[in-house]
């Protein structure tokens, strides 16, 4: 059995320990798998002359690949040329098939995967197909792995559900070694708190249409991911903190001589990794236990989206590890808050990594015991790797050591003197059932929320109600029929200006969801992931208009005061609309079949 360090703070060494007794069969049936795939020894070996001929007949490399004496690796890309996210990616292959081919190895694109972009479809019926877009992008990168011809994976991927997804498939083809390779940030625009401020102008009526695409064009401007610190970046960090990057990979901008570098550099470490070389290191053993703790940590730490309390538990999942509410819970009781980035703060993620970013943030959360420092990464074994930063250097990479002190304390800030005793998320439960809340950008004044109902079934209802001055007392607005079995769970983000105009007039308001909020989202109180989810009959589904509700974030609860609402009978709902137009019906199966929010909400794992 894996020893904990004896340094290792109390809680994370117990949380730790919880997940591996909770894990213990599934993982090792998952572990005997990937024993068995890997005693067969490199693919290629086992392939017929005939399969080969076919996997091999467009390459250049034609002649060493049926040598099969050099590692032969895998790209798997979510290229497109419409996402600023993922743009960059499209001339990564040719970059390195180059650095591969210096160093006497190949390298194939196996295939591509969907990359959907939640900051389009957001308030459209599109969204609805956001979170399943998390399947759907493993099960392609399967296909992709499945002709068994590469002795590791290089995966390229950025965005919300992309990166869950890869790393699903990735576990899944634990038995040879997986390296992420991001594509960095685009540079700064206008500020997030302008582009906020004018989006809650424009719910209010206070300024036109025009205005508004200027901020947005302002502030969505170029290659690269969306700079504040949603569910895009959130995956940034967590692959740099679980070790799937090369250190210091996350934030550094597209286009640029380092991104170029350390793209190069990845590709040359998936080659020294595989089992045709010294250092195997496949990635099952790197998805263990300690490092999805680690994650939630950083998750903590980072005040980071709420979607990764969604993805966490399937990307563990896959690797035979069960993670649960409760988890996130306790790690969140014992992770300082260190780091103020928007919404949480006003800085983006090119601030926060100009003022030491995930370097400082690593080392300092190793030395106070709150991450596993005896880990397995891509890059070495330890984590003390990731305290150190790329430099360019004769065209290549060096790491040097990383910053020890906050180069801005107003962005990010030592573990002992943290924004915030504790990280930013707890979970919430009571007679309404189990849920999240994202605390880190709420006001203390608002942790606590006691207020009528207001029920309604989607969130143009809310948009109405808001148009037509009916919310002008303290009011819970419940938004059901919103999980992944009614819909596919669908972020209510456009709801996030409606709710803080509400909150600047003085109103106490909350929402309350079976659906998800954006990783961008924050400053109203918003209960989300509510699960067992009204469409199967949950709590939500009884609920009436004018029923009192108490949301304590302070507490961890979520509540219906009124008498007898717990016998009620629960409403149903007409979901037909939701079945049909831009590809929903293509996605029937996935609500039928789809596992509960706290599992999840996946369908494949």
């Amino acid at each position: 059995m894996t020893q904990t360090s004896p340094l290792l703070n109390a809680t994370i060494a117990r949380v730790t320990d919880r997940v591996r007794a909770r894990s213990e069969g599934m993982r090792g049936e998952y572990m005997a798998r990937v024993r068995a795939a890997i005693a067969a020894g490199p693919a290629r070996t086992h392939l017929s002359c005939g399969n080969q001929a076919h996997a091999y007949a467009a390459s250049p490399d034609k002649v060493q690949l049926a040598e099969g004496r050099a590692p032969n690796i895998g790209i798997v890309t979510a290229y497109n040329d419409m996402l600023s996210a993922h743009q960059p990616y499209e001339t990564y292959p040719g970059q390195i098939r180059a650095a591969l081919a210096a160093v006497g190895a190949t390298a194939q694109v196996a295939g591509g995967v969907p990359a959907m972009c939640d900051g389009i479809t957001q308030g459209q019926p599109g969204m609805e197909l956001s979170l399943f877009s998390r399947d759907v992008i493993a099960l392609a990168a399967g296909v992709a792995l499945s002709h068994n011809c590469f002795d590791a994976a290089l995966y390229l991927g950025v965005c919300d559900k992309i990166v869950p997804g890869l790393v699903i498939a990735a576990a899944t083809f634990g038995h040879i070694p997986a390296v992420f390779v991001p594509a960095g940030p685009m540079t700064s625009g206008l500020p997030n708190d302008e582009k906020s401020k004018i989006r809650a102008q424009f719910a209010a009526g206070e300024v036109g249409r025009e205005a508004l695409m200027a901020a947005e064009m302002a502030s969505y401007h170029g290659p690269g991911t969306c700079t504040f610190y949603g569910t895009a970046n959130t995956n940034q960090m967590l692959m740099e903190v679980m070790g799937l990057h090369l250190p210091g990979a996350s934030f550094v901008n597209p286009e640029t001589p380092l991104r170029d570098a350390l793209t190069t550099q990845a590709a040359r470490r998936a080659a020294e990794i595989t089992a045709l070389g010294n250092d195997f290191r496949p990635v099952a053993e790197v998805l263990d236990e300690r490092a999805f703790v680690n994650g939630i940590v950083g998750l903590m730490a980072t005040g980071g989206s709420t979607n990764l309390v969604l993805h966490l538990p399937a990307m563990a999942r896959a690797a035979g590890i069960a993670l649960d509410l409760e988890d996130f819970d306790e790690i969140s009781s014992a992770v300082p808050l260190m780091a103020k980035v928007y919404p949480n703060g006003l800085a983006d993620v090119n601030h926060f990594h100009a003022a030491g970013g995930l370097q400082f943030l690593i080392r300092e959360l190793l030395g106070a015991g709150l991450l596993h420092p005896d880990v397995k990464t891509v890059a070495g074994d330890g984590l003390a790797a990731y305290t150190r930063e790329p430099k360019l250097h004769d065209g290549g990479v060096d790491w040097v050591e990383g910053p020890s002190d906050s180069l801005n304390d107003r962005i990010l800030r030592p573990a002992a003197t943290p924004f915030q005793p504790q990280g930013g998320l707890k979970q919430l439960s009571g007679n309404l059932g189990r849920g999240v809340i994202k605390i880190s950008a709420v006001a203390p004044e608002y942790h606590v929320i006691e207020a009528p109902a207001r029920v309604f079934a989607d969130q143009e209802e809310v948009k109405a109600a808001f148009r037509a001055g009916e919310f002008t007392t303290d009011t819970i607005v419940v938004v059901r029929f919103q999980g992944p079995q009614a819909n596919g769970m669908p972020e209510l983000h456009s709801l996030t200006p409606t709710l803080s105009v509400l909150q600047g007039r003085g109103l106490k308001v909350a929402l309350v969801t079976d659906g998800r909020m954006s990783g961008a989202s924050g400053k109203v109180p918003a209960a989300i992931h509510v699960s067992p989810e009204a469409a199967c009959g949950g709590p939500l589904a009884k609920l009436r208009d004018g029923d009192l509700l108490r949301l304590d974030a302070a507490a961890g609860t979520l509540t219906c005061l009124t008498p007898g609402f717990e016998a009620r009978t629960p409403v149903t709902a007409d979901l037909t609309k939701n079945a049909h137009g831009l590809g929903r019906e293509l996605f029937a199966a996935f609500r039928r079949n789809v596992g509960p929010a706290t599992e999840g909400a996946a369908v494949v794992v």
